[in-house]
Parts: C-alpha cells; sequence; structure tokens
C-alpha cells in the first residue's frame, strides 16, 4: 500500500499545540467578542483581524512543531458566531512538510478540536503560504512580523497597579479561558489585497493550550 494510502484520515490525527497567541483587530476598545463569546457585534460592526502564533511546545501525529509560528489574517462581516469568515494562514518557513501539512489543518479547521469551529464558521480559506514568521517577545512587548505581510506590536494596558497586567480571567472564549487586554503599537497588515492599519486598536495576549480531534 502507498505512503500516502496509509495516512491517516485528516480529523483522525491525534495533534497538540501549547504557547502563546497575539491578536489585533480593527475595534477602538477591547473586542467584545470575548465575553460574548460571538454574540456581540464588533465595535465597527465588522471584524478584520491579524494574529501570530508562538508554538512552544506541539505535534501533529508524528510531526514535531515545537518553535515553529504561525501567521493568521481573519476578516468577518458581522457577528462572529454567524460565520461567513474569511481566513488564510501564513506558516513558518522553516517547518517540514508533515508539519506544514499539519499546521495547515488545524489552523483550517480540517484537523478538528479547538480549532475545528473555523471549519464550521470560514466560509472561504484564502489559502497558506510558507513565510518567514517572527514572534519575539521583549519583556511585556510581543512583536510578530511576517515578512512585509504583516507587522504587529502589541503591549497591555496598563492597569493602576503597573506591575499587574489587566486580564480578562475564567472565559469560555475559544482561545482560553485567561485574556490579557492590550493595545496595538504596529498593527499593520499588506496581504491577500487587504491593507490595514490598525495602529492603537484593540488587541489580546493568551496563553493556549489546544488540542484534536476531540476536546
Amino acid at each position: 500500500m502507498s505512503e500516502t494510502l496509509d495516512k491517516p484520515a485528516v480529523g483522525t490525527v491525534p495533534w497538540a499545540i501549547k504557547g502563546e497567541l497575539i491578536l489585533n483587530c480593527n475595534c477602538t476598545v477591547f473586542c467584545p467578542c470575548v465575553v460574548s463569546l460571538g454574540k456581540h457585534a464588533p465595535t465597527e460592526g465588522y471584524c478584520q483581524a491579524w494574529a501570530g502564533v508562538r508554538i512552544d511546545s506541539g505535534h501533529y501525529g508524528a510531526d514535531d512543531l515545537s518553535g515553529l509560528n504561525v501567521g493568521l489574517l481573519l476578516e468577518i462581516p458581522g457577528l462572529m458566531a454567524r460565520g461567513n469568515w474569511q481566513a488564510a494562514a501564513f506558516i513558518d518557513e522553516r517547518a517540514s512538510e508533515g508539519a506544514y501539512e499539519g499546521l495547515v489543518h488545524i489552523f483550517s479547521g480540517a484537523a478538528r478540536g479547538t480549532t475545528g469551529l473555523f471549519g464550521m464558521l470560514v466560509s472561504e480559506f484564502l489559502g497558506a503560504e510558507r513565510a518567514p514568521v517572527s514572534y519575539e517577545a521583549d519583556g511585556k512587548t510581543r512583536r510578530l512580523m511576517v515578512g512585509k505581510k504583516i507587522q504587529g506590536e502589541v503591549v497591555p494596558v496598563q492597569g493602576a497597579d503597573p506591575d499587574r497586567d489587566i486580564v480578562v480571567t475564567n472565559t469560555e472564549y475559544w482561545m482560553g479561558p485567561d485574556i490579557t487586554v492590550a493595545t496595538a503599537t504596529r498593527g499593520r497588515v499588506r496581504a491577500f489585497g487587504r491593507v490595514w492599519d490598525f495602529d492603537g486598536r484593540s488587541a489580546e495576549i493568551c496563553q493556549i493550550d489546544w488540542k484534536g480531534p476531540g476536546r
């Protein structure tokens, strides 16, 4: 039997990712989707966003994902829960063929599990491509660079005690239960025909612990 026929069906392969995610969208204040779970419209009535994922440890089947980074582009025409999303993924150019394929399945929703909702909500997956994806942490500052396509930097919003971040905790948000409230000091997208500038707009920082195909 050929190697292709020996491959398990997509959506049945065990996978897991632990790391950190940052996101910057066009909302003028903290994104209402976190607490409304998509039932409240974004502040501008629609959502445009970029995100970055740093994978500290992870796997897709036997393929190691540890140390890789992923960039995402998301566009949602109205209420998050109503779907009709458009999405694209930028996969770390250092990924092996197996890791690249696995990450495409994970971030398109095909791998099921935590990100399986993408398969239900994304009506058009614009595509995935290899790219130099850099995710940096400098103190509390987080930076995502995807070549010239995404140039992002986010920082936590300062609270009354500057040593403590403002964190929305114990949520049912799909990304994770604890979301650090942040803002973008740089949020530029030049990809897939989109030209976005979200400097000063809403941002989030979240520790992630995702897995599939079950939850």
